[in-house]
């Protein structure tokens, strides 16, 4: 079989399993069966080009049916094997060629009978559904006169003419779906007039085109999981753990790669470890009661012996054993309370106030022989004190930073910040002053701004800035791209159309001022009265008032808004 993740598979006709039966997995090897000892044999999958194989020497005494295991499409299974000897085609040479003519040595049977007898080497391969059968005919130097009673007689060709020749009618189909493929012209004999499909001894196969093979299904195969097979278990009983290797692969050029991991994102990895346990090999034993408690009151401990143990007898080593179900050997026991009295803590370390007069505290708990506590009432009226005074001296001058809170969040949704204020104060009795930051300068100041999350925004409108106006007056328009994305920026289409936001728009609506000639001026202040009085028609009045009455000429032909 070519190398893929598929399995070989062999059964007797009667059901019984030979190798890799009942969707296990064989190690390679030697195994008996149909009357013979099949080698089966698994290349190393890493290293090797070659796939699965059975080979026997023979000869089977039934019928045994080869299976395969499916992982992946069939990339092609080669069958070799002999039939035994029944009657032997003598050589002879067809009747249609002479002596001394060169001969191929082969022998073409034109009775269309199907010999099933001969002593034969067939080839199949079920990837493409071909098969080929080839009669070796000795070529001798000389022939006889006469043929013998068991030679097979050769059949004269029909005879050929012209009105037919060799037509392309079509292509083999790819040998793969992708990754490079091959396949092949197919040529039939027809009628050069007709078109007709005929028998093929109505051309001569002497000018039969030799089919050329070309290239189909270029494309790459999807990239796969290639997995190893696992590897031995790490204990020989119990507990262990088996690897294997899983790499992404992709077909390509009828080769098989390695490429990044990447490529397989679309399918889930298989796992590379696992646990296994080839046998129970030892089990927990219990080998001595609890021990007494380890004290005479109050809360102890007790053991007891916990070993593993073989299948013999023996203690080993507590990993040949199911850790998980290991029996505890130490637990605590509770003997009572020692005496009936008030159980203290120590004080605290700390004082309540940072300055001035403050308390230390400590915990007071009443125990009994029944139970852990009881309220404080049941050890009497000498209850110790849980409270004691302190004093880390009068509060003058102390500096420190003073933090506000939280504003609102600055967004109603997705990722925003908080703000607060952050000042520097010194504490006096009963008030504090403000000072400058500096003078908490030797101290951490707290953070003045943070971020925050209400919700998910969904996805919105993003747009760029406007490009350039088309036009500098009389009416252009800008353009800018608009995008709808998710919380985490990628394209989304959730997004309200009614919501989009323009991408064209008109700009520069206003007219356009013509360019004057910067010699073109107005020599007197009162030139709009020229123009009211049309005497721009007149050569001294249109060089005196050049500006205005360029602008009213320019507006009158039509030039403004036209640049």
């Amino acid at each position: 079989m070519s190398k893929s993740n598929n399995y070989l598979a062999l059964r007797s006709r009667s059901g019984r399993s030979i190798i890799n039966g009942n969707w296990a997995i064989d190690r390679p090897g030697r195994y008996e069966g149909g009357g013979t000892t099949f080698t089966y044999k698994r290349p190393n999958e890493i290293s090797s080009t070659a796939g699965e194989s059975f080979l026997a020497d023979g000869p089977t005494d039934e019928i045994l049916d080869v299976y395969m295991i499916h992982q992946q499409p069939n990339p092609g299974i080669h069958y070799e094997y002999i039939i035994p000897e029944a009657n032997v085609i003598s050589p002879q040479l067809p009747p249609h060629r002479r002596p001394g003519e060169p001969f191929n040595g082969q022998l073409e049977l034109t009775d269309g009978t199907d010999h099933e007898d001969e002593n034969l080497h067939r080839e199949t391969d079920t990837h493409t559904g071909q098969s080929t059968r080839t009669f070796p005919v000795i070529q001798p130097g000389r022939f006889p006169s006469h043929q013998p009673d068991n030679q097979v007689p050769a059949v004269l060709p029909p005879r050929r003419n012209r009105e037919h020749n060799w037509k392309q009618v079509g292509t083999t189909e790819c040998t793969t779906s992708c990754g490079k493929g091959l396949r092949y012209p197919i040529f039939h004999c027809v009628n050069r007039i007709s078109h007709e499909e005929v028998s093929e001894s109505y051309c001569d196969t002497s000018t039969k085109p030799t089919p050329e093979e070309e290239a189909c299904n270029i494309f790459p195969c999807p990239a796969f999981w290639d997995i190893g097979e696992w590897s031995e278990c790490s204990k020989t009983c119990g507990l262990g753990m088996q690897h294997r290797q899983v790499l992404c692969r992709q077909v390509y050029a009828n080769r098989t790669l390695m490429v990044q991991q990447y490529r397989c994102h679309h399918l889930e990895k298989p796992e590379t470890t696992s646990t296994c346990q080839l046998k129970i090999c030892s089990e927990w034993q219990i080998q001595t009661e609890w021990t007494s408690c380890s004290v005479p009151c109050g809360v102890g401990q007790r053991t007891r012996d916990v070993k593993c143990v073989s299948n013999l007898g023996d203690v080993v080593d507590d990993e040949e054993c199911n850790m998980k179900l290991r029996p505890n050997d130490i637990e605590n026991c509770d003997m009572g309370p020692c005496a009936k009295s008030w159980f203290l803590t120590e004080w605290s370390d700390r004082c309540s106030a940072e300055c001035g007069v403050g308390v230390r505290t400590r915990s007071v708990v009443c125990m009994t022989n029944h139970v852990s506590s009881l309220p404080l009432e049941g050890c009497g009226n000498n209850r110790p004190s849980e409270t004691i005074p302190c004093d880390n001296g009068p509060c003058v001058g102390k500096v420190e930073w003073f933090a506000g809170s939280w504003s609102q969040c600055s967004i109603e949704c997705g990722s925003g910040t908080q703000q607060r204020e952050v000042i520097c104060i010194r504490k006096t009795e009963g008030s504090f002053d403000v000072l400058n930051p500096y003078e908490c300068s030797f101290l951490e100041r707290p953070p003045s701004q943070q971020s925050c999350y209400l919700k998910p925004c969904g996805a919105k409108w993003f747009n760029t800035e406007w490009s350039t106006c088309s036009k500098s007056c009389e009416g252009g328009f800008r353009v800018r791209e608009v995008r709808c994305l998710s919380d985490d920026l990628t394209p989304s289409n959730q997004c309200d159309p009614q919501l989009k936001p323009e991408e064209k728009e008109p700009c520069n609506t206003q007219d356009c001022i013509p360019e004057i000639d910067e010699n073109c001026k107005d020599k007197y202040y009162n030139c709009n009265v020229v123009v009211q009085a049309r005497l721009c028609v007149y050569t001294y009045y249109k060089t005196a008032c050049c500006a205005s009455c360029t602008r009213v000429a320019n507006r009158q032909s039509g030039f403004l808004g036209r640049r």
